[in-house]
């Protein structure tokens, strides 16, 4: 990675990217006292705000606006927004509107959602304006068609029912969370769209989208008055070709302290890979605990803390009247363990690896998610047979 490079406290500081990342970073330096100039640059008009309730108090109209509660001019941090990063030389960070020189970079351009080819006049939901665009469209009796059975997908069917829209969700996976769950798991979440009143279709490619319908690639035709699509997302790193060094997918390289290949510049959030000794993998995370977890360890490595960033991931989401969460990886699990079952009000499911725990889906259990978590995270084994009885306390099972 990148050569080491001694900041003093009170060089300049610039912070591309004002979202939960690049927020965390700015507020951490300038409370761990950093006196140099810091400068907060965002792609779009608004001041820095949250983004997970764009898909719930937003669209359901309880919200307009999710900004920070920050007093930023008090902080000495300056904000400066609608500019857009167009590329990066040693010492110099390329805008739209000027040059911007700096001393220390922390880029945390985030993600961007992935285009559906042939769904020109779709809506994507990932900024507040989009959120404040798809509010004003989502009316009783339309009919509204999401292409996409991931989180955004069921959070944002879950706001359109109970706004009385008519919906249908379409996914080219064998079940809705292909993606981040095993689909036999995946596959239990399937009834939740029904009881909803929302049309799960499993398989199906869409060939394309025409005014108001969508065409799957079987030649089924859906009538959809709105067309919302959520199939991901990629790092938002277009802007750097040349500058840092990227992974195949855009994600941008950073060690165990979060520095980048180009001295003097640091990354966090959902545009960074990062290597991590609990995974024994590089990990590219795109959830908003990320965001915040890194956005304060890449003010810390810039302090000049040695400690290497490699938390447990932790993600959730609230959908069909439910509350899902999720820790850990269990991609090289070897065994695994339930607390109740699917059909109980609330369940949870353990990924176990030499007994100990490695990841964990929770249903309306968070007192077992934030365990399991700590279980996780020092990697304690468990007695199995406690483990597996829900009325008792998942800490009660460490050996």
């Amino acid at each position: 990675m990148a050569g080491v490079v001694e900041l003093n406290r009170t060089d300049r500081v610039v912070v591309v990217g004002a979202g939960m990342a690049g927020a965390q970073a700015a507020l951490g330096l300038r409370q761990g006292g950093w006196e140099g100039r810091i400068a907060l640059v965002g792609e779009e008009p608004h001041r820095p705000y949250d983004r997970p309730p764009l898909s719930k108090d937003v669209l359901l109209g309880k919200a307009d606006s999710t900004a920070f509660d920050v007093d930023w001019e008090h902080l000495g941090i300056e904000l400066l927004p609608g500019r857009r990063a167009t590329g990066l030389e040693r010492g110099v960070l390329h805008t739209d509107a000027g040059e911007l020189p700096y001393d220390g970079l922390v880029i945390a351009t985030g993600a961007e959602p992935l285009a559906l080819p042939g769904a020109a006049g779709a809506h994507v939901l990932r900024t507040l304006d989009d959120a404040m665009a798809l509010r004003a469209l989502l009316t009783a009796g339309r009919s509204v068609v999401l292409v996409g059975a991931g989180w955004i997908g069921a959070e944002t069917a879950t706001v359109a029912r109970e706004l009385g829209c008519r919906v249908t969700v379409v996914e080219a996976g064998p079940a809705p969370l292909a993606g981040a769950l095993p689909p036999e798991l995946g596959a239990l979440m399937a009834d939740w769209y029904a009881a909803a009143g929302v049309e799960l279709r499993l398989g199906a490619g869409v060939a394309g989208v025409e005014p108001g319908a969508v065409l799957l690639a079987d030649g089924t035709r859906l009538a959809a008055d709105e067309v919302v699509v959520g199939i991901g997302a990629r790092p938002a790193t277009g802007w750097l070709a040349g500058g840092v060094e990227l992974d195949a997918r855009g994600a941008i390289l950073v060690d165990e302290r979060l520095r980048t290949s180009l001295p003097g510049v640091w990354a966090a959030g959902d545009c960074v890979s990062y290597p991590s000794a609990r995974a024994g993998v590089r990990l590219t995370v795109q959830h908003w605990d990320h965001a915040l977890q890194s956005g304060g360890a890449v003010a810390a490595s810039l302090l000049g803390a040695p400690t290497p960033y490699d938390p447990v991931p932790y993600f959730w989401s609230e959908q069909f009247g439910r509350m899902v969460q999720y820790a850990g990886r269990h991609a090289d699990a070897e065994e695994v363990l339930w607390r109740g079952s699917p059909q109980d009000a609330s369940w949870a499911v353990l990924w176990l690896s030499g007994g100990a725990p490695v990841a964990a889906l929770t249903v309306d259990r968070p007192r077992d998610l934030n365990q399991a978590r700590r279980l996780i995270e020092r990697g304690t084994p468990l007695d199995r047979e406690l483990a597996a009885d829900p009325a008792v306390p998942l800490k009660s099972a460490a050996r």
